[in-house]
């Protein structure tokens, strides 16, 4: 599944790029919510995600780059959130931070920095429905792919697959053509791009380009 980073796009017309995506087959809309503290950015709330969700149809993506994930769990699955990650270095008790939102009916996810191990999430992929390996550090568009995520990538899957688990994995940063086919074969089910996407020529063309190199 293809999830358009809205981090990157134009937010003056933000409505006429979402609906650009959308047209061109991306599958999911992939919202960074940065609150200043665990990352230096500061982004969109709930506001912002209740109006994304009365333009698209497509499931949002919400990804939780704040501390206190606790605190913010309800307001956005009110406004609209599909799936909800929140960082594993963020929460205090993280199988709280999981019930907590599996409990609203939404997909969650725990999302893991480029240093961490995957050692650390491995008691919760059972419970989890996807895991986000960030190929970047997170809080800024537009970084290159750090590529020894790979090998984290292909790891995550042995331990899915050999398991059973019905986990996905998702990747974020860096996410291009150039990369796309090896993320895949490493085992990636979910790719987030935004810089690659809403900064290109034409967005639209891009989605199209990313799904048939997947294909």
């Amino acid at each position: 599944m293809i999830a358009p980073s809205i981090l990157s796009a134009d937010f003056s017309k933000l409505g006429e790029e979402i609906k650009m995506v959308e047209k061109a087959g991306a599958e999911l809309l992939h919202l960074d919510i940065m609150d200043g503290h665990f990352v230096p950015q500061i982004t969109i709330g709930p506001p912002v995600v209740a109006s994304i969700n009365r333009i698209t149809e497509l499931p949002l993506d919400v990804h939780l780059m704040v501390t206190n994930p606790d605190n913010n769990i309800d307001a956005f699955a009110e406004a609209g959130a599909d799936m909800i990650s929140f960082h594993l270095e963020t929460a205090y008790t993280p199988f709280r931070t999981i019930s907590k939102i599996k409990e609203k009916g939404i997909k969650v996810g725990v999302a893991l920095n480029p240093l961490t191990p995957i050692v650390s999430v491995l008691d919760a992929l059972r419970y989890i429905d996807y895991v986000l390996l960030m190929s970047v550090s997170p809080g800024y568009g537009g970084q290159s792919f750090i590529p020894s995520v790979v090998d984290k990538i292909r790891k995550m899957r042995t331990i899915i697959d050999k398991n059973e688990y019905n986990t996905l994995i998702e990747v974020d940063g860096g996410v291009n053509s150039e990369n796309l086919r090896q993320l895949k074969e490493a085992g990636v089910d979910i790719f987030v791009a935004g810089s690659y996407i809403f900064k290109s020529k034409d967005p639209a063309e891009t989605v199209k380009k990313m799904k048939e190199i997947l294909r």
